[in-house]
């Protein structure tokens, strides 16, 4: 098998995506960690996976804390005698807009998102270090690409881990560690808001009641291949990237670049902005919004039902 003999951590793997996660590692031959802060949820994923003839160990910890993410990788430690494979997807949403948003609702998102993600990764790749070897794939969003409406906590979060990946790469690569980020726009607790809301949009407007897949939207097992094949030694050679996959779409994202420039000597001034920014690079303003389509752009949606 593909991950036959390594051994791997799926943080907040107890449902959702990493479950889903979990499961695919184990089923291609790695020994799992299943992680999250409800025992019996994190049972229950334990025994799906022994069930099915994989090996797995249980931990109950929040990365939110440095003990807890210590805890974490010391868990495969414990349990498997070293660790291969780390998937930092635990996460949370406390959505407000950004007028009605509190300390707690952005301390609470930033802890598990960016503090956990931080934790585990430093934790893990002082495991892997002296291995020479390891995997760690972080899991962004595209509000942390893009923004996304009343998540200033979660598209903040999700941008850091965008950052936090390309540093890693960078400074782990020596050591034979890949760093890479994936995002997922899979059928969740997380996203029903969304599926919710193209739901009473189509029904304000007349429209066929869209299904998730309208939307771009696929279970959570459809994203679960490109977690396991960057885990494997097969994608050795990829190293800080941002790939994106909702079912049949696999897509790379590019990394924050210059789009155009234009050039005023001896330097530009405020009348020479007012004048000239527009037609420079005014002309290339970037969109902006998660790439998680309103039904109502998805005109081909309606014409299928």
């Amino acid at each position: 098998m593909l991950l036959e003999g390594k051994s791997a951590i799926v943080t907040g793997s107890s449902k959702g995506l990493g479950r889903a996660y979990a499961i695919a590692l184990a089923g291609a031959g790695a020994k799992v960690v299943v992680n999250g802060r409800t025992a019996g949820e994190v049972d229950a994923v334990v025994q799906e996976i022994k069930k099915s003839g994989g090996e797995a160990a249980a931990c109950v910890e929040s990365v939110s804390s440095w003990e807890g993410a210590q805890r974490i990788i010391q868990c495969a430690k414990g349990s498997f005698g070293y660790l291969d494979i780390l998937v930092n997807n635990a996460g949370i949403t406390r959505d407000r807009t950004l007028l009605k948003m509190t300390e707690e609702d952005w301390d609470e998102v930033i802890a598990i998102h960016m503090k956990g993600t931080f934790a585990c990764g430093k934790f893990a790749a002082m495991e892997m270090q002296g291995q020479g070897s390891g995997r760690i794939i972080n899991v962004t969003s595209g509000a942390g690409l893009m923004g996304n409406f009343g998540q200033t906590n979660y598209s903040a979060a999700k941008a850091g881990i965008v950052g936090m990946t390309m540093t890693w790469a960078m400074e782990l690569a020596k050591y034979g560690i890949t760093v890479n980020a994936i995002r997922a726009a899979a059928m969740t607790r997380m996203i029903q808001p969304l599926v919710d809301r193209a739901v009473k949009e189509a029904e304000k407007a007349g429209l066929p009641q869209p299904k998730p897949e309208d939307l771009g939207i696929y279970p959570p097992e459809a994203a679960a291949p490109l977690v396991v094949f960057l885990a494997s030694d097969e994608a050795a050679w990829i190293n800080g990237q941002v790939i994106a996959i909702d079912g049949p779409r696999l897509v790379l994202w590019s990394h924050p670049k210059q789009v155009r420039s234009a050039h005023m000597f001896p330097h530009w001034t405020v009348e020479t902005l007012m004048k000239h920014f527009r037609e420079t690079v005014g002309t290339e303003l970037e969109r902006f919004g998660t790439d998680v389509i309103s039904y109502f752009d998805r005109p081909t949606a309606a014409k299928k039902e």
